[in-house]
């Protein structure tokens, strides 16, 4: 009687399925779309063109989304990216405030005002602004660069 053991290598070479999954081109295309989201990101946040003017100011920390509103060249004002008239304003600003009503702070309002305007324009919101009760307001400006400082004598 013959003893039967393993089959023979030689004869019946047969691999096994390989349960790894190779996931380097997972990987890679992840890394190439986190840095497409990345640069695109800061692109998207703005909705209305509006020339910002500069300052040396820190930006805000903010812990919950904040409530846009934009003044452009024209005078134009928007809540995000809508378009409102200066009848319609009020009415809005209490919609905002009365929708936060719950909460121990009003909301945070970022204004955006093109450096074109008129100082009455941008004070006419703010003093909306104000009459709404939302008295948490930031101009947004754009960082500037710093100045030349000339020392020397003439």
């Amino acid at each position: 009687m013959a003893m039967s053991g393993p089959p023979s290598t030689r004869r019946g070479r047969h691999r096994a399925p390989m349960a790894d999954i190779n996931v380097t081109p997972l990987v890679d295309v992840m890394l190439v779309l986190l840095i497409i989201f990345m640069v695109t990101a800061p692109l998207l946040v703005t909705g209305v063109p509006v020339n910002l003017p500069e300052t040396r100011a820190k930006g805000l920390d903010q812990d919950q989304k904040p409530t846009v509103i934009s003044i452009d060249r024209d005078g134009g004002v928007f809540i995000d990216d809508a378009q409102i008239s200066d009848a319609d304003l009020p009415g809005r600003l209490a919609e905002i405030m009365s929708a936060n009503a719950g909460k121990a702070e009003p909301p945070q309002i970022f204004l955006r005002a093109d450096k074109g305007l008129d100082y009455g324009r941008v004070m006419l919101v703010m003093g909306e602004l104000n009459r709404a009760g939302l008295n948490r307001v930031a101009l947004v400006s754009t960082g500037a660069e710093e100045p030349a400082v000339s020392g020397g004598s003439e």
